[in-house]
């Protein structure tokens, strides 16, 4: 099955909770480019499983008996192209980044923030599957961003944010959204650090496109840019 001209993205769920299983087993069915391949309630047949299934995308839990699920992820990182972890313990977060996790979903599940963790899978699936790597150069005031062929050139002052999507970024603007080959840590070296302000461990933002400063997230341009606790002393400082 496809969806459009890619293939469809094959996911197991690994939780030791049977309803958080039926959340995801029942939201995904939403996305027709969202095939499940099972549901383990315990982490060593999850474990099991991958190796056959050899799913593209894996969704856990991270307290499980016998192995959490960063334990689980670190065992099976190099042969699962995306990772979700859905779990209610916050603390964890970190780590779970650390291992490229795309997604870090705090329990309840719920439809909404499936949908959202839905939408990160599909643009970074598609984005794998085409075969031009998104090259940028950085230049003063602009950038030049190579699409296949194509040589667009942007304003940095058209920048709304940045998103990190593990070795990519996505550059977001009013008008268009682009894919680049560059981690957010390599964009915060070469951006103006009065101008780009990094908010999150995901998210970069344009300081001129603020529009109100919230205690856990910020108006970017009437967009919601979460701010992350190591970040939040930074964002204080600002003055409009």
């Amino acid at each position: 099955m496809t969806t459009g001209t890619l293939p469809t993205i094959r996911f197991i769920a690994i939780d030791d909770n049977p309803l958080d299983l039926l959340f995801i087993t029942e939201f995904s069915k939403a996305f027709p480019f969202l095939t499940n391949c099972g549901t383990f309630q315990n982490a060593l047949e999850g474990f099991e499983a991958q190796q056959y299934i050899k799913p593209d995308l894996v969704f856990l839990d991270i307290e499980m008996p016998h192995i959490s699920g960063i334990d689980l992820l670190r065992k099976v990182r190099e042969h699962v192209m995306m990772a979700v972890f859905i779990t209610s313990h916050p603390e964890f977060a970190l780590e779970g980044f650390e291992l490229s996790a795309l997604d870090y979903i705090l329990k309840p599940l719920s439809e909404e923030r499936f949908a959202q963790a839905a939408r990160k899978i599909r643009e970074y699936w598609e984005m794998k599957q085409k075969s031009q790597a998104y090259e940028v150069l950085f230049e003063k005031d602009m950038l030049t961003i190579k699409e296949g062929h194509n040589h667009v050139r942007l304003a940095q002052r058209d920048i709304i944010y940045l998103e990190a999507m593990q070795d990519y970024t996505k550059i977001v603007t009013s008008n268009k959204n682009y894919m680049t080959l560059s981690s957010l840590s390599y964009f915060m070296e070469q951006l103006p650090s009065e101008n780009f302000l990094r908010v999150h461990r995901s998210y970069a933002v344009s300081v001129r496109q603020i529009r109100e400063l919230r205690y856990s997230e910020l108006l970017c341009n009437n967009i919601v840019i979460p701010v992350g606790k190591t970040y939040r002393s930074a964002i204080a400082k600002l003055r409009f």
